[in-house]
């Protein structure tokens, strides 16, 4: 790809733009369409974007794969501490208006806001990890 000057240009200028549209739809995923899963998707394919149009050196130089494992791990941590928080908080696990964070609606929200974003993380890295992956061993 190093003789498509266009569509590394045009990768590097998009990417942000792309990433920017996937916190959108990780943030708004409780209130309409998307959530944690979609948006990173989004946030995953911003990256594969980058490393089509650079190649897997320049990629990996970006994102090594103990970056991408901490931060699988890291999502799925979130997701799981959030759901263990409510028990701790006295209601079922992902019972979010049990967590201690005012009224009941509020916990709900930041709840719910906190399981998008573990999801997107996990899904945005796993996705990246997959695509290392099948690239590297073709």
């Amino acid at each position: 790809m190093k003789e498509h000057i266009i569509v590394r240009i045009v990768s590097k200028f998009f990417a942000p733009f792309i990433q920017l549209y996937a916190l959108y739809v990780i943030a708004h995923g409780d209130l309409g369409p998307g959530g944690g899963f979609q948006g990173g998707v989004i946030l995953g394919a911003s990256m594969i974007l980058y490393v089509i149009a650079f190649g897997l050196d320049e990629g990996r130089k970006r994102l090594s794969q103990k970056v991408s494992d901490v931060f699988m791990s890291t999502g799925a941590l979130i997701y799981a501490g959030i759901g263990i928080f409510c028990i701790l908080a006295g209601g079922a696990y992902l019972e979010y208006a049990e967590l201690p964070l005012g009224s009941h609606h509020l916990a709900s929200h930041l709840g719910m806001y906190g399981i998008e974003i573990g999801v997107g993380i996990t899904v945005a890295f796993v996705m990246i990890t997959i695509f290392f992956e099948t690239a590297q061993n073709k």
